[in-house]
């Protein structure tokens, strides 16, 4: 094992935040391997937590901005 994380896969509107069922936009892979999904505000609230703790984050919140210059907010 050579200790570099393979590329992931961009999060999809079908991936859903394991807290709350919203949109996901954060993925923190977990040092045994293991994925969370969460959207971009539980994201924001576990995601130094779980840095810390040795997980990956991996945070795509930037499609949110994305989204909303291009007229495509559905909130």
């Amino acid at each position: 094992m050579t200790g570099t994380l393979a590329p992931t896969k961009p999060l999809t509107a079908q991936d859903r935040c394991d807290r709350c069922g919203a949109q996901a936009y954060v993925r923190a892979t977990l040092a045994g391997g293991a994925d969370l999904l969460f959207c971009a505000h539980h994201g924001r609230k576990y995601g130094e937590t779980l840095r810390a703790s040795g997980a990956e984050i991996h945070d795509e919140t930037d499609k949110l901005i994305e989204n909303r210059l291009r007229g495509e907010d559905h909130s």
